[in-house]
């Protein structure tokens, strides 16, 4: 028999921890990642937790452990995964939380280093503070970013540059020393309507902020409602796709329980390139 492909595995492997972690029916057999007042809600999450076999049951954690919880998880996946892909996307790259929830965080990078300046200019003037507002506040939960090139490796094959040309790419370590945010990854355990507009609006920051390349802008999701995830996923110009953590299993637990409508809404998403599969998600950070 042959042996599962390491994406396979991968996602198992996310689910596993997901499981061991966060992810299970608490003492009303009501499913963590599902809202509890919500009867379809709580239908679909439990077809999902169900395909997924939970190994425990616990207590939900609060909403700030749960979504750390899945910060880690979704950043190791990426991490396991995008490894496995050098060949098809070569450089140094970098996967990671963002703790420090400060304009700070994203200064690090080289499309919005100027962000840091304007703070601290806002700081010093109250009428500037009142201008800008929190427009320039960008704070992702994941990011993935790649590392500039010495003119060694740019030069490896065959010689490309020297000190008369290229004197300005942000690729070349020799013009610029802090890393290229690649990916801005976005993780919502579940999707509530007082708070399902941040990533919009966290991506729409990046787009209107950024000097040079505009980065990959994604969000990862564990909703169990298709309505929700529509409410991020519908639409083009801010954010280049919904990830869910297990589709194909959100795909049948929402046809078992007959939810015809939810089930078109979610073949819309689908079709329309607007919803894929977590393990989708590599692969399309490596074009």
């Amino acid at each position: 028999m042959a042996a599962a492909p390491l994406f396979a595995d991968a996602r198992s492997n996310f689910h596993a921890l997901l499981l061991d972690t966060l992810l299970w029916p608490d003492e009303k057999d009501v499913p963590t990642n599902s809202d509890k007042d919500q009867k379809a809600s709580v239908v679909i999450a439990r077809g999902i937790l169900d395909s997924l076999v939970p190994t425990k049951t616990g207590r939900r954690l609060s909403g700030q452990r749960a979504g750390v919880r899945f910060e880690e998880a979704c950043a190791t996946f990426v991490e396991e995964t995008f490894s496995a892909i050098s060949h098809s996307r070569p450089g140094s790259w970098s996967i990671y939380r963002i703790v420090n929830r400060s304009v700070a965080a994203i200064s690090q990078f080289d499309q919005y280093s100027h962000l840091i300046a304007l703070a601290n200019a806002a700081r010093q003037n109250p009428d500037l503070a009142a201008a800008l507002g929190n427009d320039y506040t960008i704070t992702p939960d994941v990011v993935f970013a790649r590392e500039p090139e010495t003119d060694e490796v740019i030069n490896s094959v065959r010689p490309l540059v020297d000190d008369s040309v290229a004197r300005r790419s942000s690729l070349r370590k020799s013009n610029n020393s802090t890393p290229i945010l690649h990916a801005s990854i976005s993780c919502k355990w579940t999707i509530r309507s007082d708070r399902g507009q941040n990533s919009r609006s966290e991506a729409l920051n990046l787009v209107r902020n950024r000097k040079g390349r505009l980065p990959h802008v994604v969000v990862v999701t564990a909703e169990p409602l298709p309505g929700r995830i529509a409410s991020i996923a519908l639409g083009t110009g801010d954010i280049d796709c919904v990830y869910h953590f297990a589709l194909n299993e959100l795909i049948e637990s929402v046809r078992a329980a007959g939810y015809a409508d939810s089930e078109e809404l979610l073949e819309t998403m689908i079709q329309g390139r607007r919803l894929r599969d977590i393990s989708d998600l590599p692969l399309d950070l490596a074009v």
